[in-house]
C-alpha cells in the first residue's frame, strides 16, 4: 500500500478508466477527473473522487486541481495527463480551426494543468508527472495529421520539461502506447463529423474506401491490440520505480516503430508506413 495520490485525467473510459482502478487496487489516492459532469457522476458511483476537468477549459482545470488539492492537504503525488481526443481526416481538409481545438485539449490543457500542478510537487520535495502520448507520437500516420501533431509537440514538450526538471526532484515521464482498446475512434466520430467535409474534398472516393469504413463499420480488434491494463502496468512502473524510465513502450507496433524511426532513412520509413 503506496498511499500515495493522483491525478488521472480522461477516465470516462480506455487507458485512463483502467489506469483508475489497477492504481487504486495497488494502494493509491486516485482522483478519477472526466471532462463530463455525467462521467463524473459513474465514477463516484464507482467509488472515486472525480473531479470534473476538461483539458480545453481552463477554469475547470482550475477549479478541478483544487478540489483535490482540499482533499489531499495541498499535496499530489502524481499526474497522469491521459485525456486526449482524435479528429481524423486528410490535411488538406482540416480547418485550422479543428486543428486549434484538437491543440487545446491534447496539448494546452497538459501544459496548463502540467504548470499548476509542479508548484505543489516543489513545495513537497517529490513528484511525478506521466504523460501519454502514442506511437503516433513518433511517427506518422496518414488520416491522422491533426491527432499527429498533437502528440509530436507533446512529445517535445515533455522531452524539454524531463530536462528542465533534471535539478529537482519531479520525475517526468513519457508513455508511448499503440494499438490498445479504447474509444477514442468511437469518439472521434462527431469531431470527424464537425470539422472535415469530406464530400467535397478532392479525396471524397479515398474517405469512402477507407476512412468512413474504418469510423462507421464495425470491426473487430486490429492486429497487435492490447487491452488498456498492459498501459497500466508500465504507468505502475513508472510511478512506483526507484528510477522511472525516461519513456516507456506499449505494444509491439510501437517497439517497431521506435526502431524504424531510428534506422530507416526518412523515404524508406515512409513507404513502410504507406503500406498500413
Amino acid at each position: 500500500m503506496t498511499g500515495k495520490s493522483i491525478l488521472i485525467t480522461g477516465c470516462s473510459s480506455g487507458l485512463g478508466h483502467d489506469a483508475a482502478h489497477g492504481l487504486r487496487a495497488r494502494g493509491w489516492q486516485v482522483f478519477a477527473a472526466c471532462r463530463k459532469a455525467g462521467d463524473c457522476a459513474r465514477l463516484r458511483d464507482e467509488g472515486f473522487a472525480a473531479p470534473q476537468i476538461d483539458h480545453a477549459d481552463p477554469a475547470s482545470i482550475e477549479s478541478g486541481l483544487a478540489d483535490v488539492l482540499e482533499a489531499t492537504g495541498g499535496r499530489l503525488d502524481a499526474l497522469y495527463n491521459n485525456g486526449a481526443f482524435a479528429l481524423p481526416g486528410a490535411v488538406e481538409d482540416l480547418p485550422t480551426d479543428g486543428l486549434r481545438s484538437i491543440f487545446e485539449a491534447n496539448l494546452f490543457g497538459v501544459h496548463e494543468l502540467t504548470r499548476r500542478v509542479i508548484p505543489v510537487m516543489r513545495a513537497q520535495g517529490h513528484g511525478r508527472i506521466v504523460n501519454c502520448s502514442s506511437v503516433l507520437g513518433l511517427v506518422p500516420m496518414r488520416w491522422r495529421g491533426a491527432y499527429v501533431a498533437s502528440k509530436f509537440a507533446l512529445e517535445g514538450l515533455t522531452d524539454v520539461l524531463r530536462i528542465e526538471m533534471r535539478d529537482t526532484p519531479i520525475h517526468v515521464i513519457t508513455i508511448e502506447p499503440g494499438p490498445v482498446t479504447s474509444k477514442i475512434r468511437e469518439n472521434s466520430i462527431p469531431h470527424f463529423e464537425r470539422w472535415i467535409d469530406w464530400e467535397n474534398s478532392p479525396r471524397a472516393e479515398q474517405y469512402r474506401e477507407s476512412l468512413l469504413k474504418r469510423l462507421y463499420e464495425p470491426r473487430g480488434t486490429d492486429r497487435f491490440e492490447l487491452p488498456p491494463s498492459a498501459v497500466t502496468r508500465k504507468l505502475a512502473h513508472a510511478l512506483e520505480a526507484r528510477r522511472p524510465r525516461p519513456r516507456y513502450y506499449v505494444t509491439t507496433p510501437t517497439y517497431l516503430m521506435g526502431a524504424a524511426r531510428r534506422i530507416l532513412p526518412t523515404r524508406a520509413l515512409d513507404w513502410l508506413i504507406s503500406r498500413g
